[in-house]
């Protein structure tokens, strides 16, 4: 009996290709394009916009001969991703929309849409690789990266759960990029030179400041520059009766005032900043760039620091609430107490850093060897054992 299997069709390269290698391997294969959003005015349309993409998608199908259907999911995706990150720049969190975009929506409400289908699985045009090990007569579903480490898309899955990886199918991540244009263009898909999209998952590219005025009104505050010499960052360390006091001691953020520091220039609303952002600040005459090293969204504040190496930038330690830590493999989920040596990353494409998860009452720290810069409230922090990538949580 011949497997069906449900592809998400973008209109780009690598989803193209998934669905070209499944039929090749004889998979019955179905392409459906997922429509996310309405709203043009936000979107810098010639861009990416999801018309031309929806085209492409349909004209890959045609090619291959598989038939193709675009599903409108653009009320779950304002509910579910749109609204959530409203809500999280309007509180001084920094969203990532994609990785939620993959847990909310292509793993959950387009999933379901699929095995309604009669699908086996879904199919996604991501650079990373399904492992299956038994444990204890059970099979267990591994989230491997990618074999392009340049391309490795393992970071924005970071949220998938065993019953999502057991249902899905991830064709390219055995590949490297050039690799999978060759195939298109070996193929003859239409998408084989077509540029990589940029920006909101599915929404094309936004004008983010733009897109968050929607919701969030403009308000005028203060940027103020911190010294590096203030007493904040050179406080003596105190001694530790226990690990865990040494851990929140060096996961607390330091709280700025306007007295720390100078007013250098105004900003039309903190909740448009996140830390480490460095462009849209528009204050000159340092010696060295200004980066954000904090928001204050209740006083509307944004504070900043001279240069990429400023004390304010940097934290060795970061927590994640338990209710938002996540296992892709439960079998490892520590209790608390126990600790697990992880390679670790704060944003997609950062280099893999080594780093110890320490389980706590409450949740989990996660201290690295060397201190992160712009560690950032409301990111994914994703947890590696070697290639395989093993946990997340929402960086409280």
């Amino acid at each position: 009996m011949m497997k069906r299997v449900v592809v998400g069709l973008s209109g780009g390269v690598d989803s193209s290709v998934t669905a070209y290698l499944l039929q090749q391997q004889g998979y019955e294969v179905i392409g459906l394009f997922m429509k996310n959003w309405h709203d043009d005015s936000v979107t810098i349309s010639d861009e990416c916009p999801w018309l031309e993409d929806s085209n492409d998608a349909m004209i890959v199908a045609d090619k291959l001969g598989i038939p193709f259907q675009t599903v409108d999911l653009s009320e779950e995706y304002k509910e579910r991703i749109v609204d959530y990150m409203f809500n999280e720049y309007e509180n001084g969190r920094t969203p990532n929309p994609d990785v939620l975009c993959n847990r909310e929506i292509k793993f959950d409400v387009f999933m379901k849409i699929a095995l309604g289908l009669g699908a086996d699985y879904v199919a996604t045009g991501h650079y990373c690789r399904k492992g299956i090990i038994e444990k204890d007569g059970k099979e267990i579903y591994q989230l491997l990266a990618g074999i392009d480490n340049n391309k490795d898309q393992s970071y924005f899955l970071c949220q998938l759960s065993q019953e999502q990886l057991a249902k899905t199918l991830f064709p390219i991540g055995e590949l490297t990029k050039p690799e999978v244009r060759a195939i298109a263009a070996e193929a003859g898909l239409i998408t084989a030179e077509k540029k990589d999209s940029q920006g909101l998952c599915f929404i094309g590219k936004v004008r983010l400041p733009e897109f968050l005025q929607q919701k969030l009104k403009p308000k005028e505050g203060v940027i103020v520059e911190v010294p590096d010499s203030i007493e904040t960052y050179h406080k003596a360390v105190p001694e530790f009766q226990t690990k865990e006091e040494e851990l929140s001691f060096y996961a607390a953020k330091p709280t700025y005032h306007l007295a720390d520091g100078k007013v250098v220039g105004k900003h039309h609303g903190a909740h448009y900043f996140t830390k480490g952002q460095r462009k849209g600040l528009n204050v000159g005459g340092t010696v060295e760039p200004l980066f954000v090293i904090d928001t204050d969204v209740e006083e509307n504040v944004i504070y900043t620091g001279q240069g990429k190496m400023h004390p304010g930038l940097y934290r060795r330690t970061l927590f994640v609430k338990d209710e938002e830590l996540h296992w892709v493999r439960e079998d490892l989920a520590l209790k608390d107490g126990e600790t697990m040596e992880v390679m670790s990353r704060i944003r997609y494409r950062q280099p893999l850093q080594k780093a110890i998860v320490y389980k706590t009452e409450g949740g989990a720290y996660v201290d690295f060897e060397a201190p992160q810069s712009a560690i950032t409230e409301g990111q994914f922090v994703a947890m590696y054992i070697a290639d395989e990538l093993v946990g997340s949580g929402v960086i409280s």
